[in-house]
């Protein structure tokens, strides 16, 4: 069984991994640390390990999976401030969640869109008044 400073330990690795830990990290180290350290493997694997794929590249990848998925807007920011972190432009990632519109359709691209837009502080235009008249 894991002492209480292996899973510390293990869970701030992981931030140092990944840029990040959601909720269900945090929660799934502390109660079942067994499980969540060989799911993880396979996430280190797949995701955090250098392979052929650059990591900026793997985080749009999941950004888009994420959106498609509709996946918490939480979640999703999570993997666009590791992409800007990893030299994705703003725009880039724009036009990555902009490719599962067509797949997935308005609902989960506004998911995604929204969670861009909040992360990068991205603003609009406001019609004028004579606009609805």
């Amino acid at each position: 069984m894991a002492s209480q400073e292996e899973k510390q330990a293990y869970i701030n690795e992981m931030v140092q991994q990944r840029g990040y830990v959601l909720d269900y990290h945090k929660i799934a180290v502390q109660q079942d640390f067994e499980f969540t350290k060989r799911t993880n493997e396979l996430i280190e694997e797949a995701y955090l390990k250098p392979r052929r794929l650059d990591r900026k590249t793997k985080e749009l990848i999941f950004i888009v999976s994420l959106t498609v998925m509709r996946a918490s807007k939480k979640h999703i920011q999570s993997h666009i401030r590791v992409a800007l972190d990893h030299g994705a432009t703003k725009e880039e990632i724009l036009e990555a969640i902009e490719i599962s519109f067509p797949e997935a359709g308005a609902v989960a691209f506004q998911t995604g869109f929204d969670a861009w837009r909040e992360v990068v502080d991205a603003e609009g235009i406001e019609p004028t008044i004579e606009a609805y008249e």
